[in-house]
C-alpha cells in the first residue's frame, strides 16, 4: 500500500492518495480543496484513480471533489447516503459557518455544484482497490453518514474526523452526537485492534493502541457531562 498525504485547506486537513503498489489502482480520500500537487502525484506515478472516496461531507473534506473529478471523470464519487444532503449543499456550507461572502474566493471556498454521486458506501461492504480490500464501517457521530475505511491485512484505518491523536471529532455541528461517536469509536474502530495505524483527517498518524490507553476521551479522564477534564 502506498499512502501520500497532502495537508491542505485553512483547516489543515489531510487529503490522501492511497494506491495498490502492484496494480497502480488508487483512490483519493477526502479531497479538501483543488490541489495541483495531488494531480501531479497521481499522473507522475501512473496511477489510475478509481474513486474519490469521501469519509463524510464537511466542506474541508469534499471541497476539492469537483476539481478532481474534472481531471478524472471516470472516477467514482462515493459517500454514505446519510451525508448526501450535506454534500449536495456544499456551496452553502461556508455561509452556514458564518464565513463572509467576500472571503470565499481568497479561502478557495467559492464552491461550484459538486459532481454527481455515483455510488454509496454500505456498512460492512468490502471495497477493492487492486489488491487492497477496504472494509467500510459506518461510524456516525461526527456526521450522520461518516464512514471509516479499514484495510485489515495492512492494519491501517482511515478514520476521517472520528478519532485524532489524543482527541475525537467535534459533535456540536448538525448531525453530530457525542454518544453515537463514542459508540462508533469503541465498538467499530477500537475493535479493529491495537496494532492498527490510524490515519486521521487532521493532525498526525497514531495507533489504536496508543489512543485506547492515552486518549482522555477513551480512558474516561474526560467526563463530558462535567464539560471538563478531571
Amino acid at each position: 500500500m502506498i499512502i501520500k498525504k497532502f495537508t491542505i485547506t485553512p483547516f489543515q486537513q489531510n487529503t490522501r492518495v492511497v494506491a495498490c503498489e502492484r496494480t497502480g489502482k488508487a483512490i483519493c480520500i477526502d479531497p479538501g480543496e483543488e490541489c495541483d500537487d495531488i494531480v501531479s502525484f497521481i499522473n507522475d506515478n501512473g496511477y489510475r484513480l478509481q474513486a474519490i472516496a469521501l469519509t463524510h461531507a464537511h466542506l474541508d473534506h469534499v471541497g476539492g471533489t469537483l476539481a478532481l473529478h474534472k481531471k478524472y471523470p471516470e472516477a467514482d464519487v462515493i459517500i454514505h447516503k446519510g451525508d448526501e444532503e450535506m454534500y449536495l449543499n456544499l456551496p452553502l456550507q461556508p455561509l452556514m459557518m458564518g464565513i463572509p461572502q467576500a472571503q470565499l474566493k481568497p479561502l478557495k471556498m467559492d464552491y461550484g455544484e459538486p459532481p454527481k454521486i455515483t455510488r454509496y458506501w454500505k456498512d460492512g461492504e468490502i471495497y477493492e482497490v487492486g489488491e487492497l480490500r477496504f472494509k467500510v464501517l459506518h461510524c456516525p457521530g461526527h456526521t450522520k453518514g461518516h464512514v471509516v475505511l479499514a484495510e485489515e491485512t495492512e492494519k491501517k484505518v482511515f478514520v476521517g474526523d472520528c478519532l485524532f491523536e489524543n482527541s475525537i471529532g467535534r459533535t456540536d455541528l448538525p448531525g453530530g452526537s457525542y454518544d453515537e461517536l463514542m459508540d462508533s469509536i469503541n465498538n467499530k474502530i477500537v475493535a479493529l485492534g491495537d496494532d492498527f495505524t490510524v490515519y486521521s483527517g487532521h493532525g498526525p498518524e497514531t495507533t489504536i493502541g496508543r489512543e485506547r490507553t492515552s486518549n482522555p476521551f477513551l480512558t474516561g479522564v474526560y467526563q463530558p457531562s462535567r464539560g471538563r477534564f478531571i
